[in-house]
């Protein structure tokens, strides 16, 4: 069965020529005029992997991404984000929205294809990985707070042991990331501010051996260190 990806541009021209590079390349292609009709696509279709516009009618690509990486089932979602502003803010609200790639307009077609083609090769060994570590976990997580109030979080899976010391304010932050908050959010919900909030990023990055929020979030639900 053919994969399916979801296009959601409000000018035609671009989702007609994607769609059409991408139906000759054999995907099953499905499109959207705005943001609000993408998220229903997303959970009624539940595509394998999303190319959205930001500038979109009625709900743009930012607040697209952000509430399709709150629903679990879509936290694992590859998102391309294309768009034609590319000032170094705009393109990390793209990244803090939850996308895992971000192309400036124009652009290739071969280009936007190789991209779809790696990140769902990506996708599907890290959804394998995910149901093989569930099949074969031996115990599952355990937390137990410790006397400096650091969270030591223990998950056994396939006989190794991954032990990863969060502190309280790390998981907190943890659990906000997974459910698709940015930088700002996460700072309102824990008075913090953003600066603040990314240190705690960092050091979590650090900790997991992750290089971005993405892998992040990926590593954090494959392990079991969000609920």
């Amino acid at each position: 069965m053919p994969l399916t990806i979801l296009i959601a541009d409000d000018d035609l021209g671009t989702r007609l020529s994607i769609s059409d590079y991408l139906d000759l390349s054999g995907y099953n292609v499905i499109t959207a005029d705005d943001g609000v009709d993408a998220l229903a696509m997303v959970e009624k279709c539940r595509p394998d992997l999303m190319v959205t516009d930001i500038m979109m009618p009625r709900m743009n690509g930012y607040e697209l991404v952000r509430r399709v990486r709150q629903q679990s089932a879509f936290r694992l979602l590859p998102v391309i984000l294309l768009t034609a502003r590319t000032k170094t803010q705009e393109r990390i609200l793209g990244y803090q929205s939850g996308c895992d790639l971000y192309l400036p307009k124009p652009f290739e077609l071969e280009e936007i294809a190789a991209a779809i083609r790696n990140l769902l090769e990506r996708s599907q060994i890290i959804q394998s990985e995910y149901r093989f570590s569930h099949q074969e976990e031996t115990s599952v997580s355990t937390y137990t707070k410790e006397e400096n109030g650091n969270i030591s979080i223990s998950t056994q899976v396939q006989n190794s042991q991954i032990l990863i010391p969060l502190t309280a304010r790390e998981q907190e932050v943890l659990e906000l990331l997974t459910h698709g908050f940015s930088n700002a959010e996460i700072g309102n919900h824990l008075h913090l501010s953003p600066r603040t909030v990314e240190k705690y990023v960092s050091s979590l990055l650090r900790k997991t051996g992750t290089s971005n929020r993405a892998e992040l979030v990926r590593f954090a639900i494959k392990h079991g260190l969000v609920e």
